[in-house]
C-alpha cells in the first residue's frame, strides 16, 4: 500500500455512502492522529485499537450519522505520495468557508487548520474534511 492515508479515508467515505455503522482499516500512529482530529471535529463518533482474527492491529471507527445522512459529506486527500503540499501557517486554507477542516500534519503534531493557525506553524496539508 503507497497511500495509507488515502486507503483510510476512501474506507470511511465507502462505509458511510452504505450506511455501515463501523470501518476497520490498518491501525498506524498517523491514522490515529489524523481519526483524532475528525473526533474532536465532530465527524466521527470516535475510534478504538483492536486486533483483527489474524492477529493484525486495526483501528475500529465509529461513523457518526445525523438523521440517516452521513456527517461527512466530502473526504479529499490533499497531499499526495507523489505531489507533496506543504503551506506555512498564513496560507493553511479554510474548508467552505471554515464549515470543514483541513488536516495539517506539523512540527507540533497532527492537528486541525484553526488550531495551526492559531499556533502559527505550518506543514503538510493531508486532507480536508467537509
Amino acid at each position: 500500500m503507497n497511500d495509507p492515508i488515502a486507503d483510510m479515508l476512501t474506507r470511511i467515505r465507502n462505509a458511510s455512502l452504505r450506511g455501515k455503522s463501523t470501518v476497520r482499516p490498518p491501525a498506524s500512529k498517523l491514522r490515529a492522529r489524523v481519526l483524532d482530529v475528525m473526533a474532536d471535529e465532530g465527524y466521527i463518533r470516535g475510534y478504538e485499537q483492536v486486533t483483527s482474527d489474524r492477529g493484525h492491529p486495526e483501528i475500529e471507527i465509529s461513523l457518526k450519522y445525523y438523521e440517516g445522512a452521513p456527517v461527512i459529506r466530502e473526504l479529499k486527500r490533499i497531499s499526495k505520495p507523489g505531489r507533496r503540499v506543504y503551506l506555512g501557517a498564513a496560507s493553511v486554507p479554510s474548508v467552505r468557508q471554515g464549515l470543514g477542516v483541513s488536516i495539517v500534519s506539523t512540527s507540533r503534531g497532527v492537528m486541525s487548520d484553526a488550531s495551526a493557525r492559531s499556533q502559527n506553524v505550518g506543514g503538510e496539508v493531508l486532507c480536508t474534511v467537509f
